[in-house]
């Protein structure tokens, strides 16, 4: 005779007032997987025939995660169809393991919804919303580091030196050679499209001009800006972000330390002090690019372009661009540190934060170099 762990699972079909009532009896579990199914399928056919459906689980004598997520699945897509179904058990287990499964279930497919003025409102709001949200959490996170710097400049013996000179490493002495690189490479870039375009109008020489106050006033900046933004930035929320995962930052917190003091600030600080040094190495870079390109397409020679230089660019180009470089350093290293505050218990929300993080900090920076472009114009600097 077999045991009532191995019976065969069984279903009995009676009307009960109109509603469709099911007992279900035997072994509901992965051993009987086959049969499971099967009934499954003849259950959700009998219940879109009822609209209305009670299963009963009491006679049941084996439920595991697989009888139980068929039974959620059932009770989910027939619901989507617009059927009224009920799980009901006298045994305090089933409901548990239904409520486990339930929470890990699958999610529906949502059916494919045509184009509606309504939905693109509806998702403009909620972009809006989102937006909002993300401006009053960085405002308070923002007030967060102004109270831990305060902290440090009062309590000098909190602040961290050694982390602050490693960050500077990390980001201004590792990320040296990648900004050289990039910034001598789009000034050439630029250096010979100016020369194609200017030439057709005898004008080749004003090369100098153009690749001169683009590359120093807006340029060198924004391209490190950028290329910090997608190689630090992304680092400090990884970085803060396992930590989250792996509950260190919460064991600052019982040892007594502020997370604020020992991690944020450190990066941040380091983060403006570095941008203004790589900014000023993207510059120097992109104008030895386009000084190359000059003499090889345009047959301006080293002398003439630096004469050139020399008198068209005044000390007020060069400041423009490193003026902007510790702003956008700190929105960088703000919104960095923030989401990687944010990342929850998984690997899954780390990369959704370290995406989120460089998408809005190389956003932020654009946004801060038009505010700072528009400023500069407004008092003709």
């Amino acid at each position: 005779m077999a045991s009532p762990d191995t019976a065969e699972p069984q279903a009995i079909f009676r009307d009960d007032d109109g509603t469709l009532a099911v007992v279900l009896a035997g072994s509901w579990s992965a051993d009987r997987a086959p049969r499971v199914e099967s009934l499954a399928t003849e259950i959700a056919e009998r219940v879109a025939q009822a609209s209305r459906a009670r299963l009963d689980l009491s006679a049941v004598v084996r439920l595991d995660t697989l009888g139980a997520y068929v039974l959620n699945r059932i009770k989910h897509q027939q619901e989507a169809a617009g059927a009224a179904v009920e799980i009901v058990s006298k045994r305090p287990e089933h409901g548990v393991m239904l409520a486990e499964v339930g929470v890990h279930d699958h999610h529906l497919s949502t059916p494919h919804k045509q184009f509606r003025v309504a939905d693109v409102l509806v998702n403009i709001g909620a972009a809006v919303v989102s937006f909002g949200r993300d401006m009053v959490a960085g405002s308070m996170f923002l007030g967060e580091i102004v109270s831990g710097s305060a902290s440090v400049v009062l309590g000098p013996r909190k602040f961290r030196g050694p982390a602050l000179v490693n960050q500077i490493e990390l980001i201004a002495f590792n990320g040296a050679p990648i900004i050289m690189l990039i910034s001598f490479l789009v000034g050439c870039i630029v250096a010979q499209q100016g020369i194609f375009q200017l030439q057709q109008f005898g004008a080749t020489v004003f090369v100098v001009n153009l690749t001169g106050i683009l590359i120093l006033r807006e340029l060198a900046v924004l391209l490190t800006s950028i290329m910090i933004a997608g190689r630090s930035g992304s680092a400090i929320t990884a970085e803060i972000g396992s930590m989250k995962m792996r509950e260190e930052i919460d064991a600052l917190r019982v040892m007594g330390l502020d997370p604020i003091e020992v991690l944020i600030i450190p990066r941040i600080l380091a983060l403006v002090i570095s941008l203004p040094i790589l900014t000023f190495i993207s510059a120097m870079s992109g104008l030895t690019g386009a000084a190359l390109v000059s003499w090889l397409y345009g047959g301006i020679g080293m002398d003439t372009f630096l004469a050139r230089l020399q008198s068209v660019i005044t000390w007020k180009h060069f400041a423009v661009g490193l003026v902007k470089a510790p702003f956008m350093a700190f929105v960088i290293g703000l919104i960095a540190s923030m989401e990687g505050l944010a990342v929850k218990g998984s690997s899954e929300s780390l990369g959704r934060q370290v995406t989120a993080s460089v998408v809005k900090a190389i956003f932020m920076v654009i946004v801060v170099d038009a505010l700072f472009a528009m400023f500069f114009s407004s008092i003709e600097f």
